[in-house]
């Protein structure tokens, strides 16, 4: 697809020939079309690997994470169980959040490998009374029962699914960890923007298909508990209605 943007006639062109449409540049259609490709470039470029949380490196866009704050705050959720600890950032962003609430919640971070240094540096961060660490497969039956013996009777959970994103992979975890979801909650497949990043420099052409937000799909149609729904914005002053996310048909909400 083609854009051509006229900054002094203030138009946005999309498309060639017969098929091309001229926008508004300021507008709620051409702000859509510069941000997907924005989110493109951006991931490309790992624009998400520029940020921190409270000395953390967090690999998220931080819409993604303001989004996930916002619910997390709605719903207060007891646990907080999240798939892929990395360097540990959103493990401490949560925390953080459970903190000044005031509430005393649990966050439970499961990793294939923790790498030493990053498990250094988690125990020794300030917000660490609030985690707990558990390494191995997030599919492996023993460690789902470990995550799972975390969660005591009549607490609320969210379940955040951000470590291997194949669609077999969080299709597993899916089955695994969704009887844990409390209703009124969410089971989160996370990073399933890979859909359209398959033709980009470092993406990978079989994305297309292989990608969280389809595993998602079809968990919804298989299990009717849960419905996919992007969580309501809870301010809008705007004419705006879509996230700009990497984390595209990522909630499914257990109703």
């Amino acid at each position: 697809m083609k854009i051509l943007i006229d900054t002094d006639g203030k138009t946005l062109v999309c498309g060639e020939g017969a098929a091309a449409r001229t926008l508004p540049l300021y507008g709620d259609e051409a702000f859509e079309i510069l941000s997907e490709h924005w989110l493109k470039v951006g991931w490309n470029q790992k624009y998400p690997y520029t940020f921190s949380w409270m000395g953390r490196p967090v690999i998220q866009l931080p819409e993604d994470l303001l989004r996930a704050q916002e619910v997390i705050y709605r719903l207060k959720p007891d646990v907080i169980i999240e798939t892929g600890v990395a360097h540990g950032g959103s493990l401490i962003f949560y925390a953080s959040l459970f903190k000044a609430m005031g509430h005393g919640g649990r966050v439970i971070g499961v990793d294939i490998e923790i790498r030493p240094h990053n498990r250094r540096a988690i125990e020794a961060h300030e917000l660490f009374p609030y985690l707990t660490l558990i390494e191995g497969s997030s599919t492996d039956p023993a460690i789902v029962a470990r995550v799972k013996s975390q969660a005591a009777a009549g607490q609320s959970v969210l379940v955040i699914l951000d470590s291997n994103h194949s669609k077999a992979h969080v299709a597993a975890e899916l089955v695994a960890y969704h009887d844990l979801v409390t209703p009124g909650s969410y089971i989160v497949a996370t990073d399933g923007s890979m859909k359209d990043l398959h033709d980009v420099p470092r993406g990978k052409p079989e994305w297309i298909w292989d990608h969280p937000t389809a595993a998602a799909a079809e968990f919804a149609l298989a299990h009717p508990q849960f419905v996919l729904e992007q969580p309501p914005w809870p301010f809008n002053e705007s004419s705006l209605k879509h996230n700009i996310t990497h984390w595209p048909g990522a909630w499914l909400k257990r109703l």
